[in-house]
């Protein structure tokens, strides 16, 4: 009786010890995660932005100088997961973002103010999207980004380069980039789009995830000459098959 009871009481205490080993390794990298969270904005610079930015953002070898580009871009770049990058060959597409709403914040004042004093490039829009002219929006995205992104925002392949799509991009995200110019993109000025103007091609980008089809079909929203081919060859078809009707009645 008493070997039975030391035989149960030693599979208990392993099994206690197993679970207090396993609540401290849960434990710990819970607790690493959270010292991560806690880094100072400059050290979170340096490890993941410095090292081809360089500790001023003058640049290197590795990365383009990013002193003075202003907080648009630094806010695209790194809410839209662009930046960092997981290596420096890596291609330059949207990802996950990887820092939270505040670390992101910290991080583009940080590198704002990088050699200018708080000033530079552009800073991040603030607009009325709600109450923008949503025909005027769509007149100028036409004419401005069709061509690149494609008439339904999906994007499309360009010579050496792709146009990425637009439906995942926010509201501040698409005025950014349309302020700012990321990649080979052109940057568009007050010059060139004032504000209102500037909000109504946003509201009209954001449009475009969920668009009215006032004429039927959407057809997967491949364009008008995809759809225009598609009615007439439903036409065609519909040609062909009232001629054989008519041929066998006849």
């Amino acid at each position: 009786m008493r070997a039975v009871r030391a035989v149960v009481a030693l599979v208990f205490t392993a099994v206690a010890v197993t679970i207090l080993l396993g609540g401290t390794s849960t434990a710990q990298p819970a607790a690493q995660s959270a010292a991560v969270e806690r880094l100072p904005t400059p050290t979170v610079y340096l490890r993941d932005c410095g090292v081809c930015h360089g500790a001023e953002g003058r640049g290197t070898d590795s990365g383009p100088s990013i002193a003075g580009v202003g907080r648009a871009l630094v806010d695209y770049e790194i809410s839209t997961g662009r930046m960092p990058i997981p290596q420096p060959d890596s291609k330059i597409v949207r990802r996950p973002a990887r820092y939270s709403a505040t670390e992101t914040r910290a991080l583009v004042d940080y590198v704002a103010a990088f050699g200018t004093g708080g000033s530079g490039g552009p800073d991040i829009p603030r607009l009325d999207v709600g109450g923008a002219d949503l025909a005027a929006g769509g007149e100028q995205y036409r004419l401005q980004c069709a061509a690149c992104h494609a008439w339904a925002g999906d994007g499309g392949a360009l010579a050496h380069r792709e146009a990425p799509g637009l439906h995942r991009a926010s509201a501040t995200q698409i005025a950014e980039a349309i302020r700012t110019g990321p990649g080979t993109m052109p940057a568009f000025g007050a010059a060139a789009l004032d504000d209102e103007q500037l909000a109504g091609v946003v509201r009209y980008v954001r449009y475009l995830n969920r668009p009215r089809d006032r004429g039927g079909f959407g057809l997967w929203h491949l364009g008008p000459v995809p759809e225009g081919a598609v009615a007439w060859l439903v036409g065609l078809a519909l040609l062909i098959l009232a001629t054989r009707w008519i041929g066998e009645k006849s």
